[in-house]
């Protein structure tokens, strides 16, 4: 399947000049949305990892699906002033800005095999602070899976050593 005929771009959004790849479609289409799941979790080896940690907002809808047909625990990663609990956080640069992400502390135990995902790579700000909240919290990063990657942008290259997989690339 062709996921790329079911992402739309849309042109300056969030601010002018960016474009953003809106996996709204690919969502809206069973068969897509069933396909982008099952293909992420064909890659990803369930003996390989304990947790998935998906990325907030859209790594959850790839996340927790795939969690609930892997048998695997979720630990979410959130932007500041979500979580309820002690968290772990850290600051990034975005392609249009700053944030920070949160993991909670008890979250991922040392040791625990751990797989990030989210729906996006682009400039790998994002991955990159997610990666360093779980080896904070003690976790071992078993892999990177994301629905589309921009490779124009070079996110891969700050995600040296890791093992990233994407399903489509612009």
């Amino acid at each position: 399947m062709e996921l790329k005929s079911f992402i739309r771009d849309i042109p300056d959004f969030p601010e002018p000049g960016i474009l953003f790849r809106d996996i709204t479609p690919l969502l809206q289409n069973t068969l897509a949305f069933t396909f982008a799941i099952d293909q992420l979790r064909e890659h990803f080896d369930p003996s390989d990892f304990e947790v998935i940690v998906p990325v907030e907002s859209r790594g959850f809808l790839f996340g927790a699906p795939m969690a609930y047909q892997m048998g695997k625990s979720l630990v979410p990663v959130r932007k500041p002033g979500k979580l309820p609990s002690a968290i772990h956080s850290t600051e990034y640069s975005l392609e249009y800005g700053s944030n920070a992400m949160e993991i909670h502390v008890d979250g991922i135990s040392p040791g625990q095999r751990v797989l990030i995902l989210d729906d996006l790579l682009a400039t790998g700000g994002t991955l990159a602070a997610t990666a360093r909240l779980v080896e904070k919290a003690g976790g071992v990063i078993a892999g990177i899976g994301v629905v589309i990657e921009l490779t124009d942008l070079d996110g891969r290259s700050k995600l040296k050593g890791y093992d990233l997989f994407s399903l489509v690339q612009y």
